[in-house]
Order: structure tokens, then sequence, then C-alpha cells
């Protein structure tokens, strides 16, 4: 506790700087726009539908929640980073087997900028199949209705220029902001969805019920615990 208390105050201590306290200020500009973003639909969809659909099941409430509600009101950035966190981590596994890669890494700056735009590259093609598939999931339930040629090619390149726009914010906070950039949007985005959980959670929870309660507090003890031990 002394610890979390020590870094809060070197926290404000650093906002008292000026660079640092533009940094911040860059950082949540940045965040701010991410939220406009994410409330920005993909043409197509039924909206009504989608968020029934969501609520019916748990699964795709759970995943609502990483995508920082992107999915719900399937926005350009309904995909959010994941096809470019999942070509990341295939150009990581690939420079461990292939030679050339391998090199490239060993290259420095030059390397890892190289490899960053291989990764980019690869980001393309796994956006568009990624985006098939929710077409693919969202046309089963008829919650996409208009199935022209049109309405696909528009949906697959939004959610393709939602997921590039959200890549260079990301790099923007990496330059110009605070911390690791896909990081703290994956962040912002996990917390924007807290408090809407909380209240639904409230409004369906029967407080009568000593057991609800108990509930609620071993719930809340043990996500405290987890992001304690996280840190």
């Amino acid at each position: 506790m002394n610890r979390i208390v020590k870094s809060l105050s070197l926290y404000f201590q650093g906002f008292k700087t000026p660079l640092l306290r533009k940094k911040i200020i860059v950082t949540l500009g940045i965040l701010v726009f991410f939220r406009l973003i994410a409330h920005i639909p993909v043409p197509g969809v039924n909206l009504a539908l989608l968020k029934s659909f969501f609520s019916s099941n748990q699964l795709l409430s759970l995943l609502d929640i990483f995508s920082g509600g992107t999915l719900a009101n399937f926005s350009i950035a309904a995909l959010g980073l994941n096809p470019y966190i999942n070509a990341s981590v295939m150009f990581q596994l690939l420079t461990l087997v292939v030679p050339q890669l391998e090199e490239l890494n060993k290259e420095g700056e030059y390397g890892r900028a190289k490899i960053n735009q291989y990764t980019r590259i690869a980001t393309i093609p796994l956006s568009l199949f990624q985006s098939i598939g929710m077409y693919s999931i969202l046309r089963s339930q008829n919650i996409v209705t208009d199935l022209s040629p049109l309405t696909l090619v528009a949906m697959m390149t939004s959610m393709l220029a939602g997921t590039f726009l959200m890549i260079f914010l990301g790099e923007m906070i990496n330059q110009y902001g605070v911390g690791n950039g896909i990081s703290v949007i994956i962040f912002a985005g996990i917390i924007a969805r807290l408090p809407i959980g909380l209240i639904q959670t409230l409004s369906v929870s029967d407080f009568s019920n000593p057991q609800t309660l108990i509930n609620l507090i071993i719930f809340a003890a043990m996500a405290f615990a987890l992001v304690l031990g996280i840190v």
C-alpha cells in the first residue's frame, strides 16, 4: 500500500512538469478521440437487433467488455487491435525460426522498423478475414439486413480502416504521449465498459438476499487482489 501511495505522489509531482503534463494531456485527448470512434457504426447493421443479440450471449458480452464496447455498437473499431496483435505475435514466433527475420531483428532500429512494416502488411489480410467472419455471424442471426456485395465491401473496408486508425493512435501515444500506445488503448477500452457493467450488475442484483451482497463483496475483493497481484 505504501508503494502505491508513493507512486501516486510521484505521479502528481510529475504532473507539475510542463513536458510530462503536455504528454498526459495529449494521451487523454487521443483516448477521447478513440472513444468517439467506438460509436461510429459500420454501415448495413441493425443496431437494435445487435444489442439484443449481445445481451443474450454471455461470451459475446465478455468479448464486448474487452473490446471497449465496439462490438455491441459494431463500430468501425469493432476488430480493435486484434489483427495487429495477432500479426505481431506471428512475426515474433517467425523471428525464432526464419533466419532472414532473425538477422533482420539483430540489425537494431532499422531491422525492427522493417519487421514492424511487415507486421502492418500482415494485418491487412487478417483484418479482412476477421471482418468476413464477423459478417457471417451477423448474417446468420439476420442482423445484417442488406446482403449486397457493396455492403460487404463497405463493412470490410470500414473495419480495416478502423483497425489501422487505432494503430495510428497507438503510435501517436508512443511518440507524443505517455506509455505504450497499444496497451493504453486496450486498457482504456476495458475500463470504459466497467461503469456500464457495474450498473447492469447492480440493476439485476437482489440486495434483499444477504448471499447476493456477500457474493458481490467476494467478487470485488478477488478483482482487487488480482489487479494488485499483477501490478
